[in-house]
């Protein structure tokens, strides 16, 4: 983790890349949340008034918002690990990234801190029934029990409700961490929102991901086109430099905008993405199905002799059928993950298309290597072609949410995408 020395803050929020504000409010929280634990008080450790932090800066739950790639589980494991951090206030700001309290909370296994990450579409009322019935227990470490609800835009709506009664009467050493894409209905429960304190986050710009990928040793020509490509996403910019398949999976994507000169070329190409999906999801699940079912088969004593084994064989079929309903939600969700990252690039893709119809030179292009099929495909349509074919993406991404089967979404899609028979036609 990159120590965060040009703010003068502890090393724990160094991964939150050009997000300065947020961690502003987040370090005052963890100094306040470190006070409450030791008694001490800001006065006490000699600071002036106006610089000691106020009790009112730290509150028992936070909403973490802002786009894909933004940081949000970053930034609330961040403020999960400064809560737990062991350093005394009296040695600094808490968040020191070396002690135990830091290191097993960045790491998912401090006893305090429950991480939520949905493997399927959504978060079940079962689950988090399960989740606030531990964390209404004391702190084990003597500071404070952290749930940290990644994705919380996927809670149902039984789970979302079981989650506002414990907002609403807090254990007193509880702190909820949410995070979701937006302040939208859609993606958090207005309860739920008028009760957590807020924190937005925005896309890092292109050269602070730059900067964190040569940090790492990548070739600086290397990291400004991936945190380019990336779209400010600093996960997906690691896995384009690291990982071949990703740069084919990105190039072939790219490729298609070109192609789609006929009906046909647009179903193959929709074929394309649907397939790629789903030989992305296949290959996951062959990588972790068979290891958890075993697991769980042996857990229930599967290959034991004996009336105990054999009477915990005849009541593990349940399980094993929950299991398999989970992986298959997991699945399913693979698949959408992927479809949904080859329609952010296309949208990257027609914005680059807009960008030379506007001849606006100086704006970064999301796709500077693709510079040729950019051009091709602004040949071949006005810029209010590539605003239609931008609203089309986003329709597609909106039914894939409301659960249109894959295919038919994206076919239509493709078929909208289709160029037309005359240069500049539309």
């Amino acid at each position: 983790m990159t120590p965060a020395t040009d703010t003068g803050l502890a090393p724990v929020w160094g991964a939150m890349i050009g997000q300065r504000g947020a961690v502003e409010v987040l370090a005052r929280a963890a100094q306040v949340a470190a006070e409450t634990v030791s008694g001490v008080s800001g006065l006490d450790l000699g600071l002036a008034p106006q610089s000691a932090p106020s009790a009112a800066a730290m509150t028992h739950a936070w909403l973490f918002v802002g786009p894909a790639g933004s940081g949000r589980s970053v930034a609330a494991r961040a403020f999960a690990a400064a809560l737990e951090c062991e350093r005394p206030v009296t040695e600094g700001p808490p968040g020191c990234g070396i002690c135990s309290g830091c290191r097993t909370s960045l790491g998912g296994t401090h006893a305090d801190v429950r991480r939520v990450v949905p493997d399927g579409l959504s978060i079940s009322t079962k689950e988090m029934r399960a989740i606030v019935g531990l964390s209404a227990r004391m702190p084990s470490g003597g500071r404070w029990q952290v749930v940290l609800i990644e994705d919380a835009d996927r809670l149902t709506e039984g789970a979302s409700n079981v989650l506002l009664k414990s907002i609403e009467e807090p254990p007193p050493r509880t702190v909820f961490l949410l995070c979701a894409p937006s302040t939208h209905p859609d993606d958090v429960m207005v309860t739920i929102r008028s009760r957590c304190r807020l924190v937005s986050l925005g896309t890092p710009a292109s050269a602070a991901v730059a900067a964190v990928l040569e940090a790492g040793g990548v070739d600086p020509a290397d990291a400004r086109w991936a945190a380019a490509a990336a779209q400010g996403h600093v996960g997906r910019a690691r896995r384009l430099v690291r990982d071949p398949e990703a740069r084919a999976r990105r190039a072939a994507v790219l490729a298609i905008p070109q192609s789609l000169t006929s009906l046909g070329a647009c179903l193959a190409a929709a074929d394309q993405l649907v397939s790629a999906a789903e030989a992305e999801a296949k290959a996951l699940a062959a990588e972790l199905n068979e290891d958890e079912t075993d697991a769980l088969k042996i857990a229930l004593g599967a290959g034991g002799t004996g009336r105990g084994a054999a009477a915990a064989g005849r009541g593990s079929a349940g399980q094993i059928k929950d299991l398999e309903r989970r992986q298959k939600s997991r699945s399913t969700r693979v698949q959408r993950d992927a479809l949904d990252r080859a329609l952010v690039d296309l949208a990257g893709f027609y914005r680059d298309v807009l960008l030379v119809h506007s001849r606006a030179e100086r704006v970064q292009a999301a796709h500077p290597d693709m510079d040729d099929e950019v051009r091709a495909v602004a040949l071949a349509i006005p810029a209010s072609g590539a605003l239609q074919r931008l609203e089309s993406i986003l329709a597609c991404r909106t039914a894939l949410e409301q659960n249109v089967k894959p295919r038919i979404a994206i076919e239509a899609l493709t078929a909208s995408l289709r160029l037309p028979t005359r240069p500049g036609g539309g």
